[in-house]
């Protein structure tokens, strides 16, 4: 594997009596993506965070490109723009065109401006099949576009890592499909990706590697087809049974 883009070492994260990460070891390599699963509550989310620091960690470590960037004192705001995060609430501001929403961080965090901001931007709308309606207001939108648009917001920063929190949770099952169609053209494009998901399809197509969580552990990884057809773990096993049950 390639020297890690990015590196956890021991991180521990608890919100007063919960423990909710118990010791999180990974290392990510430039380009990789990686797909955490696991149940609700199992501390995928909170490891997103605790990456982005947007929660410190209790213990541990977080290193991006060699410096600990989990480090008490340093500097935040160039380490969140070098790795972008998506949550499952599109978080658009109403008042704002999709546009508008796309330009605000560029212009007040990076303070770029003039034409060349919005026609990078203007292509990032046209790259995901949102051109015509950048112009559009986030309640004449459905789920789906609000939720790309949200990712080109975050693309617009020019992020090297890109995080994912169940992006497609809040969404109909009918508008999942746009949406991971995004996090593929990422994918083949080399963007580095952590992404919490339920979706077992889409983790079994296209990650590099499958992490299964639970009670705040790392409790097995590997390359998809080992995680899905032959995974190791009894908690593992248990897991993919209930949530890859034949409906009838």
């Amino acid at each position: 594997m390639p020297e890690a883009k990015l590196s956890l070492r021991g991180v521990k994260k608890s919100f007063d009596a919960n423990h909710v990460l118990r010791g999180i070891d990974l290392e990510v390599a430039p380009g990789e993506m990686i797909c955490l699963i696991g149940a609700s509550g199992s501390g995928k989310s909170t490891l997103l965070r605790c990456i982005n620091q947007l929660e410190p960690i209790d213990e541990g470590t977080v290193w991006l490109d060699g410096q600990d960037i989990s480090e008490p004192g340093l500097d935040l705001g160039p380490v969140r723009r070098r790795i972008g995060i998506v949550f499952q609430s599109y978080n658009l501001f109403p008042h704002m065109t999709a546009l508008e929403n796309v330009l605000l961080a560029p212009r007040r965090v990076l303070n770029e401006q003039g034409q060349g901001l919005e026609k990078r931007a203007t292509a990032l709308f046209e790259r995901f099949g949102l051109a015509q309606h950048m112009r559009k207001y986030p309640d004449q939108l459905s789920g789906g576009q609000q939720q790309r648009v949200a990712v080109i917001r975050a693309l617009a920063m020019r992020p090297e890592i890109m995080l994912f929190d169940e992006i497609t949770a809040a969404l109909d099952p009918e508008l999942v499909g746009e949406v991971l169609a995004v996090l593929r053209q990422l994918r083949e494009e080399g963007m580095t990706m952590l992404l919490a998901t339920h979706e077992m399809g889409f983790a079994r197509e296209l990650a590099d590697r499958v992490c299964f969580m639970d009670g705040g552990v790392i409790v097995e990884e590997g390359p998809p087809e080992q995680i899905f057809s032959a995974p190791r773990v009894a908690r593992t096993q248990s897991f993919l049974r209930s949530v890859l049950r034949p409906t009838l």
